[in-house]
């Protein structure tokens, strides 16, 4: 029977470079030949992909409150837990998911959510199924913004005022701070191959 993989989420605000460290983390399990699924949110499956688009690119001029913006995130992470996710893992691969639930709890709250809210969907839909290992990305917003521009495209998250930015930031700085046990902070301002060095050591240390 193989060995069930292990849950790493990739969390952090805009710009922060977590699809160049995704991809850094992708070719060394794969050079070091593990198995491993790639994946996001909200996304992953063709429905929870379905409710990405309505999420983050909602027809113009609308806006979901920030409890139906909730709901239908958590209706994709149920989808996506269900149907990729976990049986990845019971496969023996590693996961690697470009945000989870800590990034409901930091967008979501700014949004209004109260945070008990937001936990009690979590102990619903996403239980015991919690990430091994967080890594969060982070680095100044101002120092970031460039990235986010030279990047192109946005969504209603990336739209956002430089403030709400800030916020987001000191959310996930909190966040980790709530949950030393599996959350590790990684300065985003570093080369790449420093930040994946970093992020390898954290996933060793987690081992």
């Amino acid at each position: 029977m193989s060995r069930r993989g292990r849950f790493i989420t990739i969390e952090g605000g805009e710009g922060t470079g977590k699809s160049t460290l995704i991809a850094g983390l992708e070719n060394h399990f794969l050079d070091h030949g593990q198995r491993v699924t790639v994946t996001r949110e909200p996304g992953g499956t063709p429905l929870a992909e379905a409710l990405r688009g309505l999420v983050l690119s909602p027809p113009s001029d609308e806006r979901w409150s920030a409890m139906s913006e909730a709901l239908l995130v958590y209706a994709a992470r149920r989808d996506h837990l269900e149907k990729l996710i976990e049986p990845a893992l019971a496969e023996g691969q590693n996961v690697i998911c470009d945000r989870f639930a800590d990034s409901t709890r930091v967008y979501q709250r700014l949004g209004g959510l109260a945070p008990a809210i937001i936990e009690m969907l979590d102990d619903l839909v996403v239980a015991d199924h919690q990430p091994d290992l967080t890594l969060v990305l982070d680095g100044p917003v101002e120092d970031l913004m460039a990235r986010r521009k030279a990047r192109g495209g946005s969504d209603v998250f990336e739209a956002m005022p430089l403030e709400f930015h800030k916020d987001v930031r000191q959310g996930f700085l909190d966040l980790a701070a709530t949950h030393p046990d599996r959350c590790t902070i990684i300065d985003a301002t570093q080369p790449p191959g420093i930040v994946l060095a970093d992020a390898l050591n954290a996933i060793e240390d987690m081992i």
